[in-house]
Order: structure tokens, then sequence, then C-alpha cells
């Protein structure tokens, strides 16, 4: 157990990730709103892009395109993820190492930040600028989608642990600022036997609310925003209030 080598990016999607239903869930959205099967995922931030290898698993005509500034995480994802795809399946996922603010590709049906990864954009203007690139990388009726989370919690330093098949996950909020609405999160995993690695992911995250991403989205051109609020069955449903609760999920979703 000890000798085993230690796969940060496999631990990090087992333990956070569901690439498998998140593409259900994204497909199914576009249908209810646009009444239609969309095609091209642009998948920003993407890191390992776990979540377009399984986009084009879905249909021939289903393609992708992921943009990310760091080429280790790319290049885990080529050697782990893509290369396991069939030949066609691989043909329909491009690439781009760079700037999700500035990157050119094709345009999309959707264009997706998961996994709160904007939220390292800490300035106003840097933010509406990666927004304003996500509506002008959208197909007529386009849908931008962000992932958001907040609550009472997020105020506090905290550490949840999560009890995973052989590891423990560690999810630590390490401190918050309000005047800036600053935080920084680690996450720590403990495999069976073995003494936790500390810090293997760290972030440094402005803390940005749904009213503030519905606000800039609007601003930056589209016509209309719709929040789906996690409840208690994990089920993401359309809300207009939410609920107080010390921890909350939401997808925010722009409508070009």
């Amino acid at each position: 157990m000890k000798n085993r080598s230690f796969d940060k990016y496999w631990y990090y999607r087992d333990a956070v990730q569901s690439p498998d239903a998140d593409v259900i869930f994204l497909r199914n959205l576009y249908r209810r709103l646009r009444g239609r099967n969309p095609k091209v995922l642009r998948e920003d931030f993407c890191g390992t892009f776990a979540n377009l290898c399984e986009w084009v698993k879905l249909g021939s005509s289903y393609r992708g395109v992921g943009v990310d500034l760091d080429h280790q995480p790319l290049n885990y994802g080529r050697k782990n993820y893509l290369s396991k795809l069939k030949a066609d399946e691989q043909k329909r996922i491009k690439l781009i190492e760079g700037d999700v603010r500035g990157a050119n590709s094709q345009l999309a049906d959707i264009v997706v930040a998961m996994n709160f990864s904007y939220f390292s954009l800490h300035e106003r203007e840097d933010l509406k600028t990666y927004i304003k690139s996500a509506h002008r990388h959208l197909k007529r009726n386009g849908l931008f989608v962000a992932d958001c989370f907040g609550g009472s919690e997020c105020m506090d330093q905290i550490t949840d642990r999560t009890r995973k098949r052989g590891y423990w996950y560690h999810w630590e909020q390490a401190n918050f600022f309000p005047v800036g609405n600053r935080a920084k999160f680690h996450i720590h995993f403990k495999r069976d036997g073995e003494k936790i690695r500390k810090r293997v992911f760290t972030y440094d995250w402005r803390m940005w609310s749904i009213p503030e991403l519905r606000d800039l989205m609007h601003e930056a051109g589209f016509r209309k925003t719709l929040v789906y609020w996690q409840d208690d069955d994990d089920v993401f449903r359309p809300s207009e209030k939410g609920e107080p609760c010390a921890s909350w999920l939401a997808y925010v979703v722009g409508l070009k």
C-alpha cells in the first residue's frame, strides 16, 4: 500500500468530479431550454478535460473544445483520458493551451466553467472580460453555464472530511476575508495506512455571489439568466429564491 504511486488527478476526479452525470445534465438543460440537442461543448478552465471525454461519447455528432492555461493537466488528460477514447471520439476534441479570456475557437452550443474555476479571477473587470468571451464563443441560441457555491459556512475556517473507498478526502477552508470576499482552500488526501498528503491542491478564490454573476452576464450581452438550485435530493431545479443554507450549490445559466 505505502509503495503505490500517488496520482493526484485521479483522486481529484474520484473525489470531486462526476463527468458522466455532468454532461447529461448539460445536454438535458439545453434540450429543455432550446428544444433540441446541443452538439458543441466548450469547457473553459478544463484541466484534465474529463467532461469533454464523456461528452463526445454521447454520439458521433458531439464535439468538444477545451481551454486551459496549464499544460500539466492537459497533458495528463491526453495520456489518461483522451488516449482511451475511440479514434473517432479523439478527433472530435480540440484542446487549446491559453487564457480563456482570449482563446478563440469554433462557436459552441454550451460554454461551461465548472468546479468554481472562474473564482480565480478576483477583479470584476477580469471576470466580465471572461464572460464576454464566453458570450462571443456561443452560437445564437447558446448557453453559458457556471457553477457557484456559498452559504454561512463559507465565512468560517472549517475542514470537511469525506470517506471514500480506500481514502479520506479533506476540503479545508483556511481563511476568509470579508472585505474582498476572498478565501483560500486546500484539498488534502489520506490513503488508508498512510500519512495525510496535505495541500495537494490549493485555491485562492474570490467568492462571487449569484447576483454578481447575473449582473455581469447581462452586462456581457446575455438576454436572460436562470438559477438552478440544488435541492435536498441533489436535483437542480429552477429557483428565484434559494434557501438560507449553511452550504449551497447552484448553476447560473446565461441565455444568449
